[in-house]
């Protein structure tokens, strides 16, 4: 198979789709590889990586798309990229799909076959390729709330691991998944007082197990967040249903509330996020404050520590790209159906059930699709 991958255009956006081990490996596999000069360079891979590795550098996105059949990227396309995709052709990256219907509109019209790494499954259920990015974004969100929470940036002025003599600052996560597990290990590890709110029951318990007396569990319930925004410094909503829109746990009217100055971190803005109030932010310029509360909401948050997240993220969605490369696309699916759940848009068919019942669309079930 030709397989390529382009630099990306989001903003502050330096990971890369595949890394030059990725290329040797495709390459040692008799796959032929196109990189788009300095795809790499933002997260520590230059051109001549790649090179040694198999790789063929060409200089724009457009002959990338043109010579490929997979398009390996990190991102959602750009509506500037719209044009690049092409009948048949196969897009394997982060889609985020259901709050974003010019994209889906554009991939089902161009009759693209898109892969989202975030709604891949393994046999126990789990998410793999979206858990290193989960886990990331986890631990960023501490370390990014903790600096907006300073008072040059409209925050309350709290050091959430405090001092002798003075409270420690309260944080409150909301939502027990992976990046909410990884927020609470990074809320410990500084010291503050953390509330963790879930309603899965067997998550809670789990929770409870590994953190003990640390944190706090709460079941999720609308009486349980009022009271805990109350009382936060810091709230970071990690709430997630794969593919499909996130619900609005935190609603405009909880702002009132809260304490002036608290910060809001929604990790869960991609798929629309779990505040009323978030919109999309970039790290240009990651909060705006509403109602007196500072909400950082950036689209990428792992685009801030390239290297760790680019080589984290190939470790996982490799795997699922040979099997494409190696198999085609269809076969893959039929090989593996949990695989089959990343297949978001096959033709002009729509092919997950939770982005096409947040778009409003037909859904066909993948295996049925690809026959």
């Amino acid at each position: 198979m030709i397989i390529g991958t382009t630099k990306e255009l989001k903003n502050h956006e330096y990971r890369v789709g595949l890394t030059p081990d990725n290329v040797a490996a495709y390459a040692a596999a008799g796959h032929k590889v196109y990189v788009e000069t300095k795809a790499g360079e933002g997260a520590g891979f230059p051109d001549a990586e790649y090179v040694s590795a198999g790789a063929e550098i060409l200089g724009t996105p457009a002959e990338v798309f043109d010579k490929c059949e997979m398009v390996v990227k990190v991102k959602e396309p750009e509506p500037c990229e719209y044009s690049y995709m092409k009948d048949g052709q196969i897009l394997y990256t982060y889609l985020h799909l259901a709050p974003n219907p010019g994209l889906t509109a554009a991939l089902m019209d161009r009759g693209v076959k898109a892969v989202a790494f975030e709604t891949i499954k393994d046999n126990m259920g789990n998410l793999p390729c979206l858990r290193p990015m989960s886990q990331i974004a986890g631990r960023l969100s501490v370390q990014e709330g903790a600096k907006y929470l300073e008072r040059e940036f409209g925050g309350r002025g709290v050091l959430l691991g405090g001092v002798p003599g003075v409270e420690r600052g309260k944080i409150v996560i909301i939502g027990g998944g992976i990046a909410g597990t990884y927020a609470a290990k990074a809320a410990v590890g500084i010291d503050a007082q953390v509330t963790l709110l879930e309603v899965n029951p067997n998550r809670l318990a789990y929770l409870e197990d590994i953190f003990g007396a640390s944190v706090t569990t709460l079941y999720s319930t609308e009486a349980n967040i009022a009271r805990a925004l109350a009382e936060a410094d810091l709230v970071i909503g990690s709430v997630l249903i794969p593919g499909g829109s996130t619900p609005k746990l935190i609603r405009r009217e909880h702002l009132d509330i809260m304490k002036k100055g608290a910060v809001i971190v929604d990790i869960a803005i991609d798929q629309g996020g779990c505040c009323e109030t978030s919109r999309v932010t970039t790290h240009d310029n990651p909060v705006f404050i509403e109602k007196g509360i500072v909400h950082y909401c950036v689209g990428n948050m792992p685009g801030a520590v390239p290297y760790t997240s680019t080589v984290a993220l190939a470790n996982t969605t490799f795997r699922y790209g040979k099997l494409i490369a190696d198999n085609g696309l269809e076969k893959a699916v039929a090989m593996d159906p949990d695989f089959a759940f990343g297949l978001n848009v096959y033709g002009h068919k729509c092919t997950n059930k939770n982005v096409a019942a947040s778009l409003g669309l037909d859904f066909t079930e993948p295996l049925e699709a690809v026959k």
